[in-house]
């Protein structure tokens, strides 16, 4: 011990004062790496290859050097994930063994027990023994196994007379709904979804717009209506009822952060399936600089909000980042001298100084009733989360009408096609044509991951150049993939966005039910950027790819006919 802990200070990992503190705690039972490390800011990227060297023993990278899975398979999960351990390899009745703890033999001598093989400890960080777990024995791997030994709960399935209210309460089950909605928001996904199919549970995260599959243990299946029956208890749903659709809502606090999860269950063929979606409620609120709208574009949203009354929508898919638009454009004007009214469903943000309404369909709450009741209450500012049938169109029209600035979304392809979208409603022309002021349309596109940025091979980038010539510049950039990405590239996302501030043409085209053609080629001829115009001002400025824009914006040439230059 004293040769490892002088050694360490001849190297400047630790000083004197830290290495007498390191010795002390030792005697008192505390192993080593866990009494020196954090002391002068050393991290375990620097004290492990030291440690390695000074007692003779292996560093591996366990990206390069990955567990045999058979062998894996065979060694208890528990005593893997409980002390954090990779078993490598084996060879001649020994077992090399990963490890960040290698002066904490209690997990070792238990796996001696257990295999009747010597141990060959290696050292390996406590982030990539983690991330080597996840990968290779799936979330809650311990927690399954332990299922399986359990006596008391076995194959569950629609036919069983088990008590599933009693099966769901268990302990092994809380933990694998928990460790499961724990990797989800670590790994920054948006979605849940648990699918049912006739041999297996497949789980998957919604992580910056695209679908990822969890690695789950495949015994996991065993206990699907259980879990259900668990998010079903959480959501105080009724876990009795297996035949129709149900939604709740489960508010959870995870590591200090509110978490909102909307949970849908729906019965599939082999089960129930459920998608929850997530709201981290304590997330920091965008600003409007930090939407990443170019600056004309920010200049233009800018100038709406100044307006004293009329209609603004921001239009797009769901998850497309409209809400967050909004809340960026209320928080801007949210100032003393006006009352801002929202209500939504759900609320996704909590607004200092706004007042904020939940929709609550079982009490009768709904768009249009709780609009009627906001009216009454003098307000400047209205925001309605979702405009979705004629009623709460005409409410929203009449508010504005009535010297209110409203604010809401509406679900459409691009920003022309909001108007023929309230006149097929059922709003009248000619109040479209006078409350509407402004639609944004948006998309998100994924950015390219900061960590493995390269330059696209020159073949390759020629190919895209010369096919959308005058839209991309002389290189281009992509992602590698690397562990911060998990190997997709990417890591994060941005906006583009689609802006339509409406001019007299625009006004006189409503007014005679002018076709979303119609609209959209006023609207370019008036100087309006299209969705993939605006991608390729990321693509440009290094920030994503040429394949992701394509993917999230449609070529406006083949669907409206020839517009402003090449898209």
């Amino acid at each position: 011990m004293r040769d490892v802990l002088s050694q360490l200070t001849e190297d400047g990992l630790i000083d004197p004062p830290t290495a007498e503190r390191a010795r002390s705690a030792w005697h008192g039972g505390t192993p080593l790496e866990e009494a020196v490390l954090g002391a002068d800011g050393l991290t375990e990227e620097r004290l492990l290859p030291a440690l390695a060297k000074s007692l003779g023993i292996a560093f591996v990278d366990l990206d390069e050097n990955p567990p045999d899975k058979a062998l894996l398979a065979e060694l208890p999960a528990r005593l893997l994930t409980a002390y954090q351990l990779v078993p490598l390899d084996r060879a001649n009745g020994r077992l090399r063994i990963a490890t960040s703890r290698v002066f904490d033999r209690r997990g070792l001598d238990e796996l001696r027990l257990a295999t009747g093989c010597a141990m060959e400890p290696v050292l390996a960080t406590g982030d990539a023994i983690r991330r080597t777990l996840a990968t290779h024995l799936g979330v809650g791997a311990a927690t399954v196994q332990s299922l399986l030994a359990a006596d008391g709960i076995e194959v569950v399935s629609d036919d069983d007379d088990i008590d599933l209210s009693e099966v769901a309460e268990d302990a092994s089950i809380i933990q694998l709904v928990n460790q499961v909605l724990i990797e989800a928001i670590e790994r920054r996904a948006t979605d849940v979804h648990f699918e049912p199919f006739e041999h297996k549970l497949r789980v998957r995260y919604r992580i910056d717009g695209t679908l990822v599959e969890a690695s789950i243990p495949r015994e996991v299946a065993r206990f699907q209506p259980a879990i259900v029956s668990r998010i079903k208890i959480l959501s105080h749903l009724d876990i009795a009822e297996k035949r129709l659709p149900q939604d709740g809502r489960i508010k959870l606090r995870v590591s200090g952060r509110e978490i909102d999860v909307r949970v849908s269950i729906i019965p599939m063929l082999h089960g129930e399936a459920v998608v929850l979606r997530i709201l981290d409620r304590s997330g920091a609120l965008v600003g409007l600089d930090g939407l990443g709208m170019a600056p004309a574009h920010l200049t233009q949203f800018d100038e709406v909000l100044g307006l004293p009354h009329g209609i603004v929508l921001v239009t797009g898919p769901t998850g497309s980042g409209k809400t967050t638009t909004l809340y960026a454009g209320l928080s801007k004007i949210n100032t003393t001298d006006r009352k801002i009214v929202t209500i939504e469903d759900p609320i996704e943000y909590h607004l200092e100084g706004v007042n904020q309404i939940q929709v609550e369909t079982k009490t009768g709450l709904t768009f249009a009733r709780g609009l009627r009741s906001i009216l009454r209450h003098d307000p400047d500012v209205v925001l309605i989360g979702e405009i979705r049938d004629r009623e709460t169109a005409d409410i929203a029209v009449q508010a504005s009408l009535t010297g209110h600035l409203v604010f809401s979304t509406l679900h459409t392809n691009d920003a022309p096609g909001a108007i023929p979208r309230l006149i097929d409603m059922g709003v009248e022309p000619y109040l479209v044509a006078s409350s509407l002021e402004m639609v944004v349309a948006q998309r998100l596109v994924r950015l390219i991951c900061p960590h493995c940025r390269e330059l696209m091979p020159g073949a390759d980038a020629r190919v895209l150049i010369d096919r959308y010539n005058g839209n991309l510049p002389n290189e281009l950039y992509v992602g590698r993939g690397c562990r911060s990405c998990n190997g997709t590239g990417y890591h994060g996302r941005r906006g583009v966005f689609e802006m339509m501030p409406m001019s007299e043409q625009l006004r006189a085209l409503a007014t005679g039910t002018a076709s979303a053609r119609d609209v959209r080629r006023a609207a370019v001829d008036g100087g309006m950027q299209s969705l993939r115009e605006d991608g390729w001002r990321l693509v440009r400025e290094g920030l994503t790819t040429v394949q992701e824009v394509l993917r999230v914006t449609k070529d406006e040439l083949q669907v409206y006919g020839q517009t402003k230059g090449r898209d």
